[in-house]
């Protein structure tokens, strides 16, 4: 299990951008232990994969979806 502050560091994300990711729903899973939150690394290399783009262009186009 990972800690936020280590997470923040391989996804090159802050721990405050993280802590928002959870009120939102937007980033990767998390299990709460008592106070305290964590991630599975799997779960950190899936939400990293399902965010992977082949090119700019790709992203814009899910926007105007609404993806």
């Amino acid at each position: 299990m990972l800690r936020t502050e280590h997470v923040a560091r391989i996804t090159g994300l802050s721990a405050s951008t993280l802590t928002k990711l959870r009120l939102t729903g937007g980033g990767p899973r998390y299990i709460k232990l008592g106070r305290a939150v964590v991630y599975d690394p799997d779960d950190i290399e899936a939400w990293l994969a399902s965010n992977r783009r082949s090119s700019t262009s790709a992203v814009k186009s899910e926007q105007k979806r609404g993806a």
